[in-house]
């Protein structure tokens, strides 16, 4: 056995520059001095979709351990600070304790982790999303893992024949379920097709049990009973090799499907595949981006970052994804562009709900 290294996405809204559009450079310079030259670390690279700062970070500590995410949170605590100096928008609202308590789950940020050992050559791809919820990554994850049409080495790459087993986890009741795949994918369908509530969390390799994807799944309206606006997930997955190439990774953002979140989180929106420099969601404060950041990792450090969708051949997916903004916009606060109701009970819905009870007649009486 090998050396083992732990991949941790660990990702936080500290304040919005100009509303919830980007992330002044002066907080991404803060979290870059806080990570620099610490001794937890093999290596870092800081980046931002929108408005939320996100820290990738290599070591040897494994997943979920107390000292890495101690040293998260004190970035995202000194972050806020800068911002509250510069008056940013949402200052520290991703943070829902005032101090750190051994572990960050459950604290608000969101956080996505896998331990593993690399291989001969080990190309992840870490995927960061704004405006939307960890549902986002249902339909992606199960493309690239499960759909032979959209992943041709599940038919033509021995190393992938048997499948995938998906972890999808219950965030209304806190449960979790296994599928294999390709025999349950009728049956996981079923749940994952409710992005609100199920999320795919983590899948594994079925031959070799090694994790090959891992997303954040935490609900930040459920944490803190109240809205604070939608999750922005994290996603890794690795590459190649018994895994999806990197382009079978990519495909399934050739289609921009509809996700939760948008202005004001109570929207629905199409997923706009976006390099780093147009992360920078305007219209309605939207529509929903994600960025993909590959990395080939070497004994721990992180090669790259390579901006795998500031490509060309995802100029018509942009072009879709706005043409869908269009159509979903015109129908302003109707559903289906507007969330159900029962994702709206952390806006407006209880007070109006409340100050309106009163005037609702029984007709049952």
């Amino acid at each position: 056995m090998g050396k083992k290294i732990t991949l941790s996405v660990i990702k936080a809204d500290v304040g919005g520059n100009v509303g919830h559009s980007g992330v002044h450079p002066e907080l991404l310079e803060k979290a870059r001095e806080k990570l620099s030259g610490n001794p937890l670390l093999i290596d870092f690279y800081v980046a931002h979709v929108g408005d939320d700062i996100n820290l990738i970070m290599t070591h040897e500590a494994g997943r979920n351990n107390g000292e890495i995410h101690q040293l998260a949170w004190d970035t995202f605590v000194e972050c806020t600070e800068v911002a509250k100096k510069l008056k940013q928008y949402g200052a520290g609202q991703d943070l829902l304790a005032d101090a750190f308590s051994g572990n960050i789950k459950g604290l608000g940020p969101g956080i996505a982790e896998m331990e593993f050992e690399e291989r001969q050559s080990e190309p992840v791809i870490v995927f960061m999303a704004d405006k939307t919820e960890p549902g986002a990554w249902n339909l992606p994850l199960y493309k690239m893992f499960a759909d032979p049409f959209n992943t041709i080495g599940l038919v033509i790459d021995p190393k992938m024949h048997k499948g995938f087993d998906f972890e999808v986890r219950d965030t209304i009741e806190n449960k979790k379920i296994v599928f294999s795949t390709p025999e349950d994918i009728y049956d996981m369908l079923v749940f994952i097709g409710a992005p609100g509530r199920f999320c795919i969390k983590r899948i594994f390799h079925r031959e070799t049990k090694d994790i090959a994807a891992v997303s954040s799944t935490q609900r930040l309206n459920l944490m803190a009973g109240r809205y604070i606006g939608k999750d922005d997930p994290v996603c890794i997955v690795r590459c190649q090799s018994g895994y999806p190439a990197v382009g079978e990774a990519l495909e399934p953002f050739t289609y921009p499907h509809l996700v939760a979140g948008w202005m004001r989180g109570s929207h629905h929106g199409p997923l706009m595949p976006v390099s780093m420099k147009e992360a920078r969601p305007t219209r309605f404060d939207g529509p929903p981006r994600v960025v993909a950041l590959g990395f080939q990792l070497a004994e721990g450090k992180l090669v790259g970052p390579q901006d795998l969708f500031d490509d060309p051949a995802f100029d018509q997916v942009r072009k879709e994804a706005n043409r869908i903004a269009n159509y979903m916009r015109r129908m302003g606060p109707f559903e289906p562009h507007r969330l159900p109701l029962d994702e709206m009970e952390y806006t407006t819905m209880p007070q109006v709900r409340e100050k309106l009870k009163d005037r609702f007649i029984d007709l049952r009486k």
